[in-house]
């Protein structure tokens, strides 16, 4: 419980992801939940399980590659475990509160509920912008680029190659 609370003070930007405990079943524990959570939400959006499946594996395989070369190139490798369970902890946390939005958003089309999408959206984008300056120790818009760089290889990286299996 007290790895949790200290990976949950990272989604109010108050903690350095270097300064938190590496575990390597608490990176599995959450790698399965936000493998179940990305599946669910690419199966509302597709109805094609299959091809859910392989976006979200290609998604997650783009996302542990991505931080592995950022950090092999910033000679971090040693801080993996850190960096991995914070991007997917961080991921975690925003789509808990994603999936009751995105079930309103497919029964109602509220207008609301775009807005409220639109701004979890965000927040997810903060927190990894957040985590990167941390970890690499950057400046926000250095920070704000590699994370629209983490978002387009691994979102629609893994849209891409789907397409192309």
């Amino acid at each position: 419980m007290d790895v949790l609370t200290q990976y949950l003070s990272l989604c109010w930007l108050q903690n350095n992801p270097l300064k938190l405990p590496r575990s390597v079943s608490f990176l599995k524990q959450n790698l399965l939940f936000y493998f179940v959570v990305e599946f669910f939400m690419q199966t509302n959006m597709t109805d094609d399980p299959i091809d859910s499946f392989i976006e979200v594996t290609l998604e997650t395989l783009l996302t542990f590659v991505f931080i592995g070369v950022l950090l092999f190139l910033n000679r971090m490798l040693y801080a993996y475990i850190q960096v991995m369970t914070a991007i997917i902890f961080c991921a975690n946390v925003v789509g808990l509160f994603i999936v009751p939005v995105v079930a309103w958003l497919t029964v109602s089309e509220d207008i609301l509920s775009y807005y409220l999408l639109a701004m979890l959206l965000l927040w997810n984008y903060v927190l990894v912008t957040y985590i990167f300056k941390q970890v690499l120790a950057v400046n926000i818009p250095a920070g704000m680029v590699l994370s629209l760089f983490y978002f387009l290889i691994t979102y629609f990286g893994a849209f891409a190659l789907g397409q192309l299996l």
